[in-house]
């Protein structure tokens, strides 16, 4: 192998190419011994400037590993340094110094040196790097005219059409995707049937094609692997599924409250613009809880630099050297800030680090610099702001990521002018972040500090926002017009689960929310008034949900999503993989009883191995177990994963299905798990067909477990993850509760458990409704176990019927409710938000 040492007078700039090659060229990453030589003073401390024992250490670091070297500069004295190394290194291995540009050449070297090229062969092609540039901008001219830019090659080589698939279209990851499957190549995209033409290679490109989900793309190549490479993306969906928007995390939805919907009698809804005492507002809620505190609105954007100054002809170069500076602090920036990062947020992270490193923006804007003689910062402001309108025009989740493009535009302005970027305000005390929107690098930044609680004007619940607020578990609500109006050091309520904020709140008020959104103390025995069991158990995903869960006091797992085995992926899970990872729950359940519901892909979890490439409704479509019927193989090895997890732990292991419709898929599931070794076996009753046939269903399984959640979207037509219909997806609509009651009728008729793990069960008001339904047992969020524990403690099962009865009596939602208030009176808290679905 050939070793590559790249000499630089910044140490951030030769860490920061040596990363973006690598980055480039990611199969590399693993092959390729690539170091980098700069100048430091006496202590260590990175300087600018280039250091000859610097590069001579790095030669001998590399030697052992390598049959030879190859060293590229960046200007002026590297090119002494580096010959002076030569001097004092103390290995024999053979050193070429290669007259390459330094970006380019460093890439070029290693691909080379990575497909196994020799030191003449690396050298070669590092020296090349800039013969393709320089071919397609024209010898004699160093800015290409419009028409020359947009230019089709003479020759294309093959080309093929594909389809996008996924939901949200080539936006930053899947494009990100796009150009690691095709680097080094000349594949390029068109979007038909004359959208705009891109390169493979460049990340802003490809956002501006606007290519969303059933638009065709023509791509081509002379290299036929690539083209397969590329095209296999596009058929999979890029990992991300083929239909329906991205979950919003463990399942559960946030619920947009009608303005009629559960509104404390001290809170008036008014108006949008009235930011008056107690007045709401209404937004998106995007990620679940409960934050109070005073409003501290994020600081101004870097102000818009003046068009009217232009930089002398002879000046011009210099100028354009500060933009690639500017781009390559940026870009560790990102870097470091991803590295510190994890799931989620480090992969948003590092789409914003592929931005600000995209060699096609930066070469725009270093055409305007020369041509023109713009600035570096207005040439920035310019380009940058092209790209996000065209993201903006886009629309829909597209126009979502144009906040991405802002944010590193704004990054790239401070570091030209020297100056820090507002951002995230540092305090001890805790407060409320208002903003037009936030970038990633903004949110991510809000880990472990005082920020209780996001709200933004833009935003939907796929924003980069959204999801990090999500993983880092502050209440959200984004979408909210004219956050930004309230004034700084006001105190207000933000409620992520159903989408208001509450303006300067009454003392009692704020007293409610906190009381509903503080987490109660579990002993671990859910019980009635009169001494009678009500196990609560856990909703869990994973085996850091459980061991939260079983701190909690949680009396088992009610329910066990598995998705989490299956996502992000292309693949299945081996069967090995997946009996690790669930053993990883039961190991926090020792003893106690954990149902785990099979793989529930499909809808709003599709997954490029098990779910079609499109469909038209995917929420009545193949999901849930439904997918047993185009892959048995997948639920035949999860199942035999499940009972080898089993026998390997020692808690009780229930396994259900989901989107069970009819008797005989009850039958035939328990059938198949009752063959791989499980012996108690139940089914998911979502679908109204199979909540009428609960009686029959029960009698080839051992148990029932009712999801709320889907219920009531099956019940009601309504598609759960549509916001504005939040009021019918509501399990106090008598409809659903009527079907409950039909399903815990069934179950007491022949004696055999029926479980409610929606989220319904959460709610300690409709929790002894549920009880009086027929419920054995409810499995909720671990923080909402001592609340529920505390609110059936108040009542009896008498109570329960009589509310339950007079709820299904109930013409409306509305009047259930109350109806179920006037019975069970103050025995159990009202909640303050509407019920998620």
């Amino acid at each position: 192998m050939i070793g590559i040492v790249a000499v630089s007078h910044s140490a951030a700039l030769g860490e920061a190419a040596v990363a973006l090659a690598l980055q480039m060229a990611p199969t590399a990453a693993s092959q390729v011994r690539v170091a980098a030589g700069a100048g430091t003073d006496a202590d260590g401390t990175p300087i600018l400037g280039t250091d000859a024992m610097a590069v001579s250490a790095a030669i001998d670091d590399l030697a052992p590993r390598c049959e030879g070297i190859v060293v590229l500069m960046d200007l002026g004295s590297a090119l002494m340094s580096a010959e002076l190394a030569l001097e004092f290194r103390m290995s024999d291995v053979p050193v070429r110094l290669a007259p390459a540009p330094f970006v380019e050449g460093l890439l070029a070297a290693v691909v080379a040196a990575a497909a196994g090229g020799s030191l003449d062969d690396v050298a070669a092609e590092a020296a090349g790097a800039l013969e393709v540039k320089t071919a397609q901008l024209g010898a004699s001219s160093a800015v290409a005219s419009e028409s020359e830019s947009e230019s089709e090659p003479a020759d294309r080589g093959d080309i093929r059409r594909v389809v996008v698939r996924n939901a949200l279209g080539i936006h930053a990851r899947p494009a990100a995707l796009i150009s690691e499957a095709a680097a080094e190549t000349d594949l390029r995209l068109r979007k038909l049937p004359e959208g705009p033409d891109a390169a493979a290679g460049s990340l802003s490109r490809l956002l501006l094609l606007g290519a969303r989900q059933g638009d065709d793309i023509e791509i081509s190549s002379s290299d036929g692997a690539a083209l397969d490479r590329v095209a296999a993306l596009f058929d999979d969906g890029f990992g991300e599924g083929v239909d329906a928007a991205a979950p919003l995390g463990h399942g559960e939805v946030p619920v947009v409250a009608p303005e009629s919907a559960d509104v404390p009698e001290t809170a008036e809804v008014r108006r949008r613009d009235d930011r008056s005492a107690g007045s709401v507002l209404l937004g998106r809620g995007v990620s679940p809880g409960i934050g109070v505190a005073a409003v501290v609105r994020l600081g101004a954007a870097p102000t818009e630099p003046d068009p009217s100054v232009t930089v002398a002809p002879d000046a011009r170069g210099e100028e354009i050297g500060r933009i690639g500076t500017a781009a390559a602090e940026v870009s560790e920036s990102f870097r470091r800030r991803a590295a510190a990062a994890s799931g989620e947020a480090r992969d948003i992270l590092d789409a914003s680090r592929l931005i600000a490193d995209d060699p096609e923006l930066r070469a725009d804007a270093s055409a305007l610099v020369r041509a023109e003689g713009r600035t570096a910062a207005r040439a920035v402001w310019e380009v940058m702001g092209e790209h996000e309108k065209a993201l903006i025009a886009a629309g829909g989740r597209m126009a979502e990521r144009a906040t991405d493009v802002r944010d590193v535009r704004d990054r790239l302005l401070a570091a030209l002018s020297g100056e820090a970027l507002p951002g995230v305000p540092v305090r001890d005390e805790p407060f409320v972040l208002v903003a037009r929107d936030l970038s990633p690098a903004d949110t991510s930044s809000l880990a472990g500090g005082s920020c209780v609680a996001l709200v933004t004007e833009e935003g939907g619940p796929t924003s980069h926002t959204a999801i990090i607020a999500r993983e880092l578990g502050l209440p959200a609500v984004v979408g909210v017009a004219g956050a930004t109006t309230i004034a700084d050091g006001i105190t207000v309520l933000v409620d992520g689960d159903a989408g208001r904020i509450e303006i300067d709140p009454s003392s009692v008020r704020v007293a409610e929310a906190v009381a509903a959104a503080t987490p109660v103390a579990f002993d671990g025995r859910g019980m009635l008034a009169d001494g009678r069991a009500l196990p609560l158990l856990a909703n869990v995903g994973g085996g850091e949900d459980a061991a939260l869960a079983a701190d909690a006091g949680a009396e088992g797992i009610g329910l066990f999503r598995t998705e989490f085995c299956f996502l992000s992926r292309t693949d299945a899970p081996s069967i090995d993989e997946q009996t690790a990872a669930y053993r990883t729950v039961l190991a926090s359940f020792g003893g106690k009883k954990v149902v785990v519901r099979t793989l529930d892909a499909g809808s709003d979890k599709p997954l490029p191995f098990a779910n079609a490439a499109q469909e038209e409704n995917p929420a009545l479509g193949v999901r849930g177990l439904r997918i047993s019927r185009r892959a048995p193989r997948l639920l035949d090895d999860q199942l035999r994963a499940l009972a080898l997890a089993a026998e390997a732990e020692d808690a009780q292991v229930e396994v259900m299905a989901p989107m069970v419709a009819t008797v005989d898929e009850a039958a035939e599931f328990a059938d198949r798990a009752r063959s791989a070794g499980l012996a108690r076996v139940g089914v998911m009753i979502e679908t109204p067909s199979a909540a009428l046939l609960a009686a029959e269903i029960l009698e080839v399984v051992d148990f029932a477990s009712i999801g709320t959640n889907d219920l009531a979207q099956y019940t009601l037509a309504a598609d759960r993850l549509i916001g504005e219909l939040g009021d019918l997806n509501d399990p106090w609509q008598p409809a659903v509760l009527r079907l409950v009651r039909a399903i815990g009728e069934a179950g007491r008729a022949v004696g055999k458990p029926v479980g409610v793990c929606g989220e319904a069960a959460s709610d300690a008001l409709l929790a002894p409704m549920l009880v009086g339904l027929g419920a054995t047992s409810l499995s909720m969020s671990y923080r909402a176990l001592g609340r529920v524990a505390a609110a059936l403690r108040r009542v009896d099962p008498s109570s329960c019927r009589a509310a339950a009865e007079a709820a299904c009596a109930a013409p409306r939602a509305a009047d259930a409710r109350a109806a179920a208030l006037r019975i069970l009176g103050g025995r159990v808290p009202v909640p303050v938000t509407a019920s998620g679905s």
